[in-house]
């Protein structure tokens, strides 16, 4: 296959990259690096079936592919909520085109939409048919609702000209590679920790969050796009649920760390609870997700660790 990953410099785009060049398959990796590192391809730059493209999907683009993985977006709220306009122009005009090529060159798309489309959850775990409790005017909304829009999209594409599309709903995901400052908890945890400053917690920490490891997802998104008469959407996240607090003392622990907590007031339309429920990725694509929580963790923190001593 002749495979088009957006966002292919990204923390999950460059992880993406180098599953799909392991099972064979030609990589054209597209990025406007405002989130994305070359840092992460960097060893893939040499590999004779590897393509890397400085380009913005707000920008139309044609290209011959057989397969798009639409992983481009801000997908922190650091980030995300930076340039907010931006980040749904992303979601929405990025989906567009993105969709406009998949008509023209006849490829199967595939959406990375995000876990937030259930906003503050009323129901859980969450399950693909729950709509979702979302804030449209808030500030976590430009992802949020952009994320909405882009599904929207494909859905409608899909029914209108029978584009060949497929719906995969992220849930939080670590692991190697995530940008120091990308603000989201794992990782601003793991280098407080390593720094040992103090560690920041939001509200009381009871809020709950499902914590999966990088190789997990690309092994669902992998057997998700393999797989015929089923466009999704798919909830792919670990339904262990953890609660921020017990997140902090398990990072503090397994870094030997000499941080302190510190409490701080929870920021707007932040969630209570996230768990997916993932009956139907067991059942459509026998995936579940097999690292533990613990497991996944070492490796993340060996991973900055090295990057922190190298003045990264």
């Amino acid at each position: 296959m002749r495979a088009l990953v957006t966002g292919g410099a990204g923390f999950i785009g460059s992880h993406l990259c180098d599953y799909l060049l392991a099972q064979g398959d030609e990589v054209i990796a597209l990025d406007n690096f405002f989130t994305g590192s070359k840092q992460n391809i960097k060893h893939l730059l040499d590999h004779p079936d590897f393509e890397l493209v400085r380009h913005d999907i707000i920008q139309p683009i044609l290209l011959e592919v057989d397969q798009i993985y639409h992983f481009a977006c801000p997908a922190s709220p650091v980030h995300y909520q930076y340039n907010p306009v931006k980040t749904t122009k992303t979601s929405v005009m990025g989906t567009i085109n993105m969709l406009g090529m998949a008509k023209r060159v006849r490829a199967r798309l595939m959406l990375a939409s995000t876990s937030e489309v259930y906003g503050d959850p009323e129901v859980h775990p969450q399950p693909e048919s729950y709509w979702g409790k979302v804030n449209p005017i808030g500030i976590r909304s430009c992802y949020d609702e952009g994320k909405r829009v882009a599904e929207t999209l494909m859905m409608d594409y899909h029914r209108q000209n029978n584009v060949d599309v497929k719906i995969i709903r992220i849930f939080n995901t670590y692991g190697p590679r995530m940008a120091i400052n990308d603000g989201r908890v794992v990782t601003n945890f793991i280098v407080q920790a390593l720094r040992n400053e103090d560690i920041t917690i939001f509200g009381e920490g009871r809020q709950t969050r499902s914590f999966q490891y990088v190789d997990d997802l690309i092994l669902g998104v992998s057997r998700m796009m393999q797989k015929e008469d089923f466009i999704g959407p798919v909830n792919l996240g670990n339904p262990v649920e953890f609660t921020i607090l017990e997140l902090a003392q398990t990072v503090i622990r397994l870094t030997g760390s000499r941080s302190k907590l510190i409490y701080l007031p929870l920021p707007e339309d932040d969630p209570t609870q996230r768990k997916p429920d993932i009956s139907l990725a067991r059942n459509k694509l026998n995936w579940e997700p097999a690292i533990r929580l613990e497991d996944g963790l070492k490796k993340t923190i060996a991973y900055f660790e090295e990057t922190l001593s190298r003045g990264k």
